[in-house]
């Protein structure tokens, strides 16, 4: 997968593009919102897969950049920056990034991000059914196109954003959630004031489902579906 790192730092830029290279990544690098914005224009046959953007550009501000890469095309895009607070990350996402990662960052989970956001971008901006018609996790059986979930055989009922925040989950098991990710898919809004909500549903959905360690809570993150052993 080709891969746009936009980072003005080289040594930076240097030392994640060795890693990325090592996960099989053609990573081209950009030391600028221009550079950036310049290496997307030709429309070429082997496109950007994923755009890892550092918001602190010499040239103009990364939350402007990513403004201008969603106005002119889908590419998925991860904004990658020293920048804590959650109102910036609300910011991020309702500009249009797909997801958000704060410096300093485990690389492990930057790659599982990048592979998360391709997949989903292969799959469609969506958050329907995937390919597959149905996903089995030990007894918990969830159909995607019926909605219909059933645990040990025995049909569970589920609110219609319960059923949404599981099937997220569970087509990419093991993959961390942010919160705010989560409340902008399911939701389609921003974390602001939401917060007290995915908790409630995460909350309701291990009762329901009869498996609290279903879904796992990453402390200071998001959430997770862990798939039962055995």
């Amino acid at each position: 997968m080709r891969l746009l790192l936009v980072e003005d730092d080289n040594h930076v830029a240097a030392a994640l593009s060795a890693v990325l290279a090592r996960h099989g990544f053609q990573v081209v690098h950009a030391r600028s919102g221009e550079e950036a914005l310049q290496a997307l224009l030709p429309a070429d046959k082997d496109p950007f897969g994923v755009v890892l953007l550092d918001l602190g550009l010499p040239d103009q501000d990364g939350y402007e950049v990513c403004g201008k890469i969603r106005k002119r095309s889908a590419i998925p895009v991860i904004m990658v920056t020293a920048r804590a607070d959650v109102r910036s990350r609300i910011h991020g996402l309702n500009l249009g990034a797909d997801d958000y990662v704060t410096k300093p960052y485990d690389t492990g989970e930057l790659l599982a991000r990048i592979h998360a956001v391709a997949r989903r971008r292969t799959a469609g901006e969506d958050t329907g059914p995937t390919p597959l018609a149905a996903l089995r996790f030990g007894p918990v059986h969830i159909e995607l196109p019926t909605r219909r979930v059933s645990v040990g055989g025995q049909e569970v009922q589920l609110t219609r954003k319960e059923f949404d925040l599981l099937a997220l989950l569970a087509q990419r098991p093991g993959v961390v959630f942010r919160r705010e990710q989560i409340i902008s898919e399911v939701w389609r809004t921003s974390w602001e004031g939401t917060g007290r909500t995915l908790e409630v549903h995460v909350a309701s959905l291990r009762s329901k489902l009869r498996l609290p360690a279903l879904i796992e809570t990453v402390r200071g993150v998001g959430y997770r579906l862990v798939a039962p052993t055995g």
